[in-house]
């Protein structure tokens, strides 16, 4: 066994696992709280890679010199930019479709075929290419025969950072607090004060910022194009149903075991074999545990 080529094929499962975690994590607070599947968060992703090629874009041509410090201000753009149209999404279409489930997933998925339509008329079918900048291109040499991509190092870093943040705002802050009380039981915290619509549109814009961030990282390790969404809202699903929606925690684990679990069994097996395997682990885990491997018992 080439243990070189194994440490670089398991380094690739965790870029491919921190771009999953940021898609799931959005994606768990919407669903843990508000219920709401939606089908159109792989759009939102979408949104966040182009977003941060228009960054590169206007950097290239009206700013050169500053190309080098671009992804730090098309972070903060693909976030601003997504989290602004998650909230205007949950303002004037998702609020109405809230206790109508199938409605909110056939809506969704409608918006989302919208979205990729709308990115097609607007950027072309090809997929376009953002340039990374100068010091994240090459890779680090622990030693002579494995080489660890920076841009993927890069990657895991602002996972990291972003996953740190938001743990402080769900557990350090008054608005986690409401935001947790309402997950655990909607009438009880409307009861004791808590103005859950405007918590519903706060969170939804958050996780729907996080899924912006996560199409920036994707830009590092990929071509952008109308369907580069659809790539991970599938897993993202999976890892959300998987993990527990109730539980960061779980999210995280969850991400973390299918994402190097695919990536192990393909370095072994072809890829839609690792795939059909480890959805296979996964029915029969959630058969056992429907509530999600990390469920915690809460009152209802």
């Amino acid at each position: 066994m080439d243990f070189s080529l194994l440490a670089m094929q398991l380094f690739g499962g965790l870029t491919h696992f921190t771009i999953l975690l940021l898609m799931a994590v959005g994606l768990a607070i919407v669903f843990g709280l508000m219920g709401v599947i939606n089908m159109a968060h792989g759009e939102l992703m979408t949104m966040g890679a182009y977003t941060t090629y228009l960054t590169s874009i206007i950097f290239l041509r009206y700013f050169p010199s500053l190309i080098d410090i671009y992804l730090f201000v098309a972070i903060i753009a693909a976030f601003g930019v997504t989290a602004l149209f998650g909230y205007i999404l949950e303002r004037w279409f998702i609020r109405f479709f809230y206790n109508r489930t199938l409605d909110t997933l056939l809506a969704t998925w409608g918006l989302s075929l919208i979205l990729q339509q709308l990115y097609r008329s607007v950027f072309g079918a090809q997929d376009v290419q953002v340039p990374g900048p100068r010091w994240l291109q090459g890779a680090w040499e622990p030693t002579s025969n494995i080489q660890i991509p920076l841009n993927g190092m890069f990657i895991i870093a602002l996972t990291v950072v972003v996953v740190l943040a938001l743990y402080w705002i769900l557990y350090r802050t008054k608005w986690g607090l409401k935001v947790r009380a309402i997950t655990q039981n909607r009438t009880m915290s409307g009861a004791a004060g808590i103005n859950t619509r405007r918590v519903d549109g706060l969170t939804f814009a958050l996780g729907s910022g996080i899924a912006g961030l996560a199409g920036c990282a994707f830009t590092l390790i990929g071509s952008t194009g109308p369907g580069s969404g659809q790539l991970y809202i599938v897993e993202a699903f999976i890892v959300v149903v998987f993990g527990s929606v109730q539980s960061l925690l779980g999210t995280i684990a969850s991400a973390f075991i299918i994402g190097e679990s695919q990536t192990t069994l393909e370095y072994v097996l072809s890829g839609s074999m690792a795939k059909v395997l480890v959805l296979l682990a996964v029915i029969l885990v959630l058969y056992w545990k429907p509530d999600g491997l990390f469920s915690s018992r809460v009152r209802r």
